[in-house]
């Protein structure tokens, strides 16, 4: 029996991390919806669009992404390391809570996880995307605690930003997300919840892969 993981949750709640590798460890595809929308969102910055003025609908018929692997591609181009910036970061909220972009974005997503055996983290996966997907999780952690994880993942990229940034920048993305009108951020009912706080990263994918085992041996 293959099952979809919805894994939802505030940014720099290790989220993406734990999802790649609950995926590995269960033989499931990882979908990293949030990349989607970055992508989205630094096609609009790359080609100057203002996309809180412009007709998003045809301007979007120009953005294709796809993925090969766990890498996300903008129209044949592998741009995993431009929509980690903090330019995008700035802006991502924004795009995210755009319907145009979500109505676009959540039917490639659907789609993807069709034949189940999935693994995708977002912000709506739960709740919009995959509202009867077999296991939710949502994750949670400490505003500090996010900003110095964030901080820690950007020097590694060679991108070194103050943590006032950062946390500034996670205050605001929350707040946006939370109270967009399309799909905010929230925790389904039926979802189980992670406060990755004080947890290692093996920790959360055990956390996770226990869950999902005992649904997937039960029947």
């Amino acid at each position: 029996m293959k099952i979809v993981i919805a894994i939802d949750g505030y940014s720099g709640t290790g989220k993406s991390s734990t999802a790649k590798q609950v995926a590995s460890r269960l033989g499931y595809h990882y979908i990293d919806s949030g990349a989607m929308y970055r992508a989205v969102t630094f096609f609009f910055l790359s080609n100057n669009i203002d996309f809180k003025k412009t007709e998003i609908r045809e301007t979007l018929k120009d953005c294709s992404i796809t993925f090969e692997g766990t890498s996300i591609y903008l129209n044949g181009k592998c741009v995993d390391h431009e929509i980690r910036t903090m330019e995008v970061n700035q802006h991502v909220s924004e795009v995210s809570a755009i319907s145009e972009v979500r109505s676009k974005l959540v039917e490639q997503q659907r789609k993807m996880g069709e034949k189940k055996g999935v693994v995708m983290d977002g912000r709506d996966i739960g709740t919009v995307v995959f509202p009867k997907a077999e296991l939710k999780v949502f994750m949670t952690a400490d505003t500090d605690i996010r900003a110095e994880r964030r901080r820690k993942e950007l020097e590694k990229k060679g991108m070194n930003e103050s943590i006032e940034v950062i946390k500034a920048n996670l205050i605001e993305r929350d707040k946006i997300d939370s109270t967009r009108e399309d799909s905010p951020l929230q925790m389904a009912e039926d979802a189980k919840e992670i406060d990755t706080s004080h947890l290692t990263l093996s920790e959360q994918i055990d956390k996770i892969v226990e869950m999902a085992e005992s649904i997937i041996y039960a029947s």
